[in-house]
């Protein structure tokens, strides 16, 4: 009989109608070909079904026309391998990762050439997900009535840190991302980076153990959480209770940065600050250099304009006092000239001559020749007539008798 072509994984078989046997007197053998192309004509006949499992030993490469992995039971361990074509497999963007319970539609098939038996799948479905986001919600609800959430117990990010610690995966496009974005913005930057796994079972466990190593590291004044996108299932340990709660308890302030802007892991609510991207969570935890000199150079150009705005009131201030102290003496000269002038102004109003200038006159007792030794009649009864009395004016005097007192 025709062997024909061996088959390939992800080829479409071409098998014979038909296989025959060799005759051994009134035996038949089948060569193992022969026999593996029977089995697969017949697999062919199974219509396609679906299959549950648990994903394992996922194989995907660029120069691979298939993907290729094990489906497990989880209950007894028993094992069907399943292919897909490479560009079917990345159409679905599923990120399956091993530990992952899926649903495969696909038709079993038989590759004659090694005699292996596997499932040809079509279609890739993930189950369990409502219950995951069942679970997730009730965890946040719990974690949002401790208080873990709310808004009092946010810090602001320092201005200035000493130190960045970055939790991340060791081979990430988030890593890059955000450390290409503090050290362009602030080339000074000190950057501690504690990688860990970002997904599967024992990603939790990591991202606690990298945080807390890097909360007790000397000088880190902030921490970024970060990871890029991926599957819902690829995120779980952003929101895992573990993780949720050292990013509540770290002594620093955290900034989360996991996944792309419409995914909100539990972690994003318990962080200090949520940035959309890695590349926000660098722009957030240190400032522009350039932009942060430019303003330290406005801010010493504003400061010298106030300093000589300042000095200048300050010198019409001192040269005014100058004028004033120079200005002193005279005004003290002129306000006691003044003061004595009212003085004596104030005597000459009170004084006798000021009296007689003004007509009156002065009358004493005396003996003639003007005499001005007497004593000044105030009273005529003490006068008697024909007594001579001295009568001082303004302006000289005379000496008279008295001729009759009223």
């Amino acid at each position: 009989m025709a062997a024909g072509p061996p088959l390939r994984p992800g080829a479409v078989a071409s098998l014979p109608v038909k296989v025959e046997a060799l005759e051994y007197g009134d035996r038949k053998v089948y060569t193992v070909q022969s026999f593996n192309r029977g089995v697969a004509i017949w697999i062919q006949k199974l219509p396609s079904l679906w299959v549950e499992g648990e994903v394992t030993e996922l194989r995907r490469q660029e120069r691979w026309q298939s993907v290729f992995f094990t489906l497990k039971d989880p209950v007894d361990g028993a094992t069907l391998s399943v292919q897909m074509a490479r560009r079917q497999f990345d159409a679905l963007e599923l990120g399956l990762a091993d530990g992952e319970r899926i649903h495969v539609y696909g038709q079993p098939e038989l590759y004659a050439q090694r005699g292996s038996f596997n499932l040809r799948a079509s279609a890739i479905e993930r189950i369990g997900l409502g219950d995951h986001l069942a679970a997730l919600e009730r965890l946040k609800q719990k974690l949002a009535a401790e208080g873990l959430f709310d808004e009092s117990r946010k810090r602001p990010l320092p201005f200035l840190p000493r130190r960045i610690g970055i939790v991340t995966g060791n081979d990430a496009a988030a890593k890059r991302d955000v450390i290409t974005v503090i050290t362009t913005r602030f080339p000074p930057a000190r950057i501690l980076v504690a990688e860990t796994l970002v997904q599967g079972p024992k990603a939790a466990t990591g991202i606690v153990g990298a945080l807390r190593a890097l909360a007790a590291a000397p000088e880190v004044d902030v921490i970024i959480v970060t990871r890029g996108g991926g599957s819902f299932e690829d995120l779980l340990p952003f929101s895992d209770e573990r993780s949720v709660r050292a990013i509540a308890e770290c002594p620093v302030p955290v900034v989360s940065a996991v996944g792309h802007e419409q995914d909100t892991p539990l972690c994003d609510l318990a962080a200090d600050v949520r940035a959309s991207t890695p590349t926000h969570a660098g722009r957030l935890v240190v400032p522009d250099l350039e932009e942060l000199v430019e303003r330290l150079l406005r801010s010493r150009t504003s400061r010298a304009r106030g300093a000589r705005r300042a000095f200048d009131r300050d010198r019409d201030r001192l040269d005014g006092a100058r004028e004033r102290l120079r200005r002193a003496p005279l005004l003290l000269v002129e306000r006691k000239r003044a003061r004595v002038e009212a003085a004596a102004g104030r005597l000459r109003a009170l004084s006798p001559q000021a009296t007689l200038e003004r007509g009156y006159a002065i009358v004493r007792t005396g003996t003639g020749a003007g005499d001005r030794g007497g004593a000044v009649v105030r009273d005529a009864a003490g006068v008697a007539v024909g007594a001579v009395v001295d009568v001082q004016l303004a302006r000289g005097g005379l000496t008279t008798r008295v001729e009759e007192t009223r």
